[in-house]
C-alpha cells in the first residue's frame, strides 16, 4: 500500500494528489474499479483482449526500427 508523509506547511489535497498518482501508478485504482460490479467471463476476455492490443500496439509503435527493414541484406561478391 502507497504510502505519503505530509510535509510541514503542505496543504491536504496535494497530498491526496500525490497519494492517488501512487496509487494510480501501482494499479490498485484499475483494480478498485473493476472489482466494484461483477465480470462475466465474456466481459474479462474482451478487457484482457483490448489491453493484450493495447501492449502489443505500444511495442509496434516504440521498437527501434530498421530504415532498411524491408530489404534482403545480400553480401557483395568477392571480386
Amino acid at each position: 500500500m502507497p504510502e505519503v508523509e505530509i510535509k510541514k506547511g503542505e496543504p491536504i489535497d496535494r497530498a491526496l494528489k500525490r497519494l492517488k498518482g501512487k496509487m494510480e501508478a501501482e494499479g490498485i485504482m484499475d483494480e478498485m474499479r473493476r472489482l466494484r460490479a461483477f465480470e462475466t467471463p465474456a466481459q474479462k476476455a474482451k478487457r484482457k483482449d483490448r489491453a493484450s492490443a493495447k501492449k502489443n500496439r505500444n511495442r509496434v509503435r516504440f521498437q527501434m526500427r530498421d530504415p532498411k527493414a524491408g530489404e534482403k541484406k545480400t553480401e557483395a561478391p568477392e571480386s
